[in-house]
């Protein structure tokens, strides 16, 4: 492709601020969303494909985006999930030898959208400081008082419920090879597919529910644990959630939450959430475990996080991990329940593989309970 050509573009953010690029691909667009940075140096297809990120405008902080193309095998979802990307340099030539498609063939099959040439150390500095906030991407660059018009009536984050927009639509199950040993019932808020891996290769046969499923209907599979997934928009709006997950917590059926099944966990033990400065996302984050003493480097994305004081001091939770970077609640239990969760992705898909032994305790849970 002869992208010197390429249309010019422009990133808006909702205080005025504009920063100047080129469109990815030689075609008109514009793209709302709240802007976020990923610090991840590999994984790019991954993160493009996690429905946490739904309704979001990517930021890439790596210098080189697309430079090992796309693999079939490596998507979290059945789609590119983010509206919009923003990067340095886009790589139009994919090098790795098993790539299926380059990633500019990944975003056009995908409806999705990209600004390149972008000064990205500059943009990310200026949300560290100022915050997150909704942005466009657009190649209407001599409309710049019509696109901050149209910014101004595009929702924020918070209060926006969006899990509805990723969930699956209908249930479906997933049975391992060999023995079943359990029975987990997934309640989809916007899952990853390594979460289901990671499940499925410990002879977990799961169900997996959409994520206005009740607890009646759930609770007809018969299961011997629930698994509440990561998603996007704000966990106070889910409500009906909430309920469903106290009716759990009160049968005391072995329960993990990860991310916004985390917020939600918390939510139904009457433990706040709120909105963060700018977020975690990346594949760096450390992580202290304060049950073993260990640290772990783990994968985060998420904007909203759980009140610590209010985990502190409710007498039924504990803090079992906290971020070593800003000291937030990344993990509690229940003090007499079979629940736990982690405010990051243990799963990683991408990162490290350094919190994975949270899908054993997991198992560990479900057996104490069955014997």
């Amino acid at each position: 492709m002869n992208y010197t050509n390429n249309l010019k573009a422009v990133v808006l953010l909702e205080d005025g601020t504009l920063f100047t690029g080129k469109a990815v691909a030689n075609k008109e667009f514009t793209s709302f969303g709240e802007i976020c940075f990923n610090t991840g140096m590999t994984g790019y297809q991954e993160i493009f494909t996690d429905p946490s990120y739904f309704g979001q405008l990517m930021l890439t902080t790596n210098a080189h985006i697309g430079n090992y193309g796309v693999n079939h095998n490596e998507s979290e979802s059945s789609s590119i999930k983010i509206s919009g990307l923003v990067c340095k340099n886009f790589s139009y030539h994919p090098s790795r030898v098993d790539s299926h498609h380059s990633l500019e063939d990944f975003l056009e099959q995908n409806h999705i959208y990209a600004v390149s040439d972008i000064d990205t150390r500059a943009l990310t500095e200026y949300i560290r400081i100022n915050g997150a906030m909704n942005a466009v991407i657009s190649t209407r660059v001599n409309e710049i008082n019509t696109l901050k018009q149209e910014l101004s009536v595009h929702p924020n984050m918070a209060g926006l419920e969006l899990s509805s927009k990723v969930s699956t639509p209908n249930t479906y199950e997933i049975i391992p090879e060999g023995s079943v040993k359990y029975k987990v019932a997934v309640l989809d808020l916007g899952i990853k597919e390594n979460i289901l891996r990671h499940l499925k290769k410990r002879g977990c046969h799961l169900k997996v529910f959409p994520w206005n499923t009740t607890y009646n209907e759930m609770i007809q599979f018969q299961p011997d644990a629930f698994f509440l997934s990561n998603g996007p928009g704000d966990p106070k709006t889910l409500t009906t959630v909430v309920e469903v997950v106290k009716q759990i917590i009160a049968k005391n059926h072995p329960m993990f939450g990860i991310c916004l099944g985390h917020q939600i966990i918390s939510l139904a033990m009457s433990i706040n959430t709120f909105k963060m400065h700018h977020g975690h996302r990346g594949i760096n984050h450390p992580v202290k475990n304060l049950i073993t003493g260990k640290s772990e480097i783990t994968s985060q994305n998420h904007g909203f996080s759980v009140s610590y004081d209010e985990a502190k001091q409710h007498p039924e939770v504990e803090i079992t991990h906290v971020h070593l970077n800003d000291g937030s609640v990344a993990g509690i239990r229940l003090k007499n329940k079979d629940c736990f969760s982690v405010q990051y992705h243990p799963e990683a898909g991408p990162g490290p593989n350094d919190a994975t032994y949270l899908f054993d305790n997991f198992i560990q849970m479900i057996e104490n309970k069955l014997n």
